[in-house]
């Protein structure tokens, strides 16, 4: 750690582009000379770590979001899943999976794409993958 003075204002900041948890973000920050790009390649190393450890545990809670174009002419769908109900019970949880399934109806040849290139699109400022691996769901 550093001796860098982290102010609430950059935690809070780092918070909301991330959704880590504030203390993270602090710790991130402190890491990192409380440089915001060095945090936010700690935080996203850190949530890759913690989604490779979560990996083995088994998801069985989640949502189904299916959003439809306004002439009704398509739809998509994206299963989100969870280890518990609470964090699929979540609003924030929710929004999630519809935002997915929009990106997914409004992306050119999505019904060839894999899950790994859904993964790497672009969406609320960070990829799909990142904000899964990412978040602490629980937070929310």
């Amino acid at each position: 750690m550093s001796d860098v003075t982290i102010n609430a204002a950059d935690v809070a900041v780092l918070r909301r582009e991330t959704g880590a948890g504030m203390m993270d973000c602090k710790k991130a920050l402190a890491e990192a000379g409380g440089d915001r790009e060095k945090a936010l390649e700690i935080l996203r190393k850190k949530g890759q770590a913690a989604a490779e450890k979560r990996a083995e545990r088994s998801a069985e809670e989640g949502v189904v979001a299916i959003v439809t174009s306004a002439d009704g002419s398509a739809a998509a769908m994206a299963e989100v899943r969870s280890e518990t109900d609470f964090v699929a019970r979540n609003e924030e949880f929710r929004q999630f999976a519809k935002d997915l399934a929009t990106l997914v109806l409004n992306w050119s040849g999505a019904e060839s794409r894999s899950v790994e290139e859904l993964k790497a699109q672009k969406m609320g400022g960070s990829t799909v993958g990142e904000t899964l691996s990412g978040h602490d769901w629980q937070d929310w």
